[in-house]
């Protein structure tokens, strides 16, 4: 019991002397000559620099991790496998390709057509018996769409070119190893939060000390 009552008076007695240092360290510091500074003023200015260095460091950590994560983001990317092949498709002719996906993970396709001018094609996705698990009409000069797969297996894109006239298209089809990306991922975004955070805090401070003067 009387250890409990006599924390807090420690602890008082142990803040007091750290003040007292403080303004011992400012006194010792005041240049011959010059104006002497005020102790507290000091103290003030010594945990104002040690907020901004916390700051600081809070946004450069920030940074770093928003980095590393788009960096790791776009190294499992480029790992990633896929395919590209280019058709070339008569009005109402169709070209398929085929990959083997591994586990249950997002697969996606992209479709360019180097030299679009409002046509459209018709995107199928089916599994290894044929089933359709996705399905889209592409009328941009490039698009790029996901679709989930559930097992393991061949699947294929098949695409067909219902515009009027004939086409040029450039296909890719792949994994996008969306299970490898979830902890760059977080990484990316903690450290997108901590910066918008501190610039935030930055702005704020801006603000405090140099409020808007009236213009006359």
């Amino acid at each position: 019991m009387s250890r409990q009552i006599f924390r807090p008076v420690k602890f008082l007695l142990v803040w007091t002397r750290s003040t007292v240092r403080i303004v011992r360290v400012a006194s010792d510091r005041q240049v011959e000559g010059s104006k002497p500074s005020e102790p507290l003023d000091y103290l003030i200015n010594q945990q104002f620099f040690r907020y901004g260095e916390m700051r600081m460091s809070f946004f450069k950590v920030g940074v770093g991790l928003l980095i590393i994560g788009m960096i790791f983001l776009s190294l499992i990317y480029y790992e990633g496998d896929r395919n590209m092949k280019n058709f070339s498709l008569k009005p109402s002719d169709s070209a398929e390709m085929n990959m083997e996906f591994v586990g249950k993970d997002i697969g996606y396709y992209k479709i360019f057509i180097p030299e679009f001018s409002g046509s459209e094609v018709f995107v199928q996705i089916l599994d290894q018996n044929h089933n359709i698990i996705s399905d889209d009409i592409v009328a941009t000069k490039m698009s790029v769409n996901y679709f989930n797969f559930e097992t393991s297996g061949t699947y294929f894109v098949k695409v067909t070119n219902i515009s009027d006239e004939q086409l040029k298209i450039e296909v890719e089809f792949g994994d996008t190893n969306g299970r490898e990306m979830i902890i760059p991922g977080i990484i990316t975004l903690a450290g997108g939060i901590m910066v918008v955070i501190a610039l935030y805090i930055k702005l704020r401070d801006y603000r405090t000390e140099q409020p808007d003067e009236n213009i006359s």
